[in-house]
């Protein structure tokens, strides 16, 4: 079994994204077989903005981290920390996982199709086996956010190299079912309320992110825990201290 062959299946691939070790191991635990990182997961946990190049560093020492987990790791790499594909490419070479999401858009704006295209194609051409995710970020965006534009790009990715196109933002069953129709290789969106893994495999989608929202509900998780405690109400039953330093202690001892 292969990263690409969990594309495969009867329901897309659900890949919850992860912003640290200790949230990588508890989707280990629960059953995942590939985690994804979140690049906004991050940069709040550092203190920065996403989409601005700040993880670079941070986002490979991650990588690193979660290396000894027995599951694929796919890492959001922002578009790459670099407009220069050579440069790009041997970014990917130093983290040592099975896939990337590569997104055409830098500071809010989207980029050149073609400039993008020439980033995957020096990526594969430098790390064959890394599965690259091409983001197409007209959507998430709301620049050129039409089909035909979008699938414009991503024909353009696929062309160069891509192992799968990620559109965030496209929610409408048409829309989905027309990228699922009209591109060779596997279509990846985020999570979308009230369309569930089989409705999404129905409309040919093949994986599915959690992106962010398990870092934005762990916020709010552990906000309404000191507001239980402030005004006097029971906290919530969380699992227990000792099992996640195991785990931890688990990982250091394979590692």
């Amino acid at each position: 079994m292969t990263f690409r062959d969990l594309h495969d299946g009867a329901l897309p691939l659900l890949l919850p994204n992860a912003w640290d070790v200790a949230s990588a191991i508890a989707f280990v635990e629960a059953g995942f077989p590939a985690i994804g990182t979140t690049s906004f997961g991050v940069a709040a946990a550092a203190g920065v903005p996403d989409g601005h190049g700040n993880t670079r560093d941070a986002t490979r020492l991650l990588a690193h981290a979660l290396a000894p987990l027995p599951v694929f790791v796919s890492v959001d790499v922002e578009d790459g920390y670099s407009a220069e594909p050579d440069e790009v490419a041997d970014y990917v070479a130093t983290l040592g996982v099975a896939g990337i999401n590569l997104e055409d858009s830098t500071d809010g704006r989207l980029v050149e199709p073609s400039a993008h295209a020439a980033k995957i194609a020096a990526v594969k051409t430098r790390n064959p086996d890394v599965y690259v995710n091409a983001r197409a970020d007209t959507y998430w965006l709301g620049q050129d956010a039409t089909l035909s534009a979008t699938l414009e790009r991503a024909a353009a990715y696929v062309e160069a190299g891509a192992d799968g196109v990620f559109v965030p933002g496209v929610t409408k069953p048409p829309e989905l079912r027309e990228l699922a129709v009209n591109l060779p290789v596997p279509v990846n969106v985020l999570v979308i309320p009230g369309l569930s893994l089989p409705h999404l495999a129905d409309l040919g989608i093949r994986r599915v992110s959690t992106g962010s929202l398990p870092y934005r509900a762990a916020l709010d998780a552990a906000l309404a825990v000191a507001i239980a405690v402030r005004d006097g109400q029971e906290p919530p039953a969380a699992t227990p201290y000792a099992v996640h330093q195991e785990r931890l202690r688990r990982l250091k001892s394979d590692n």
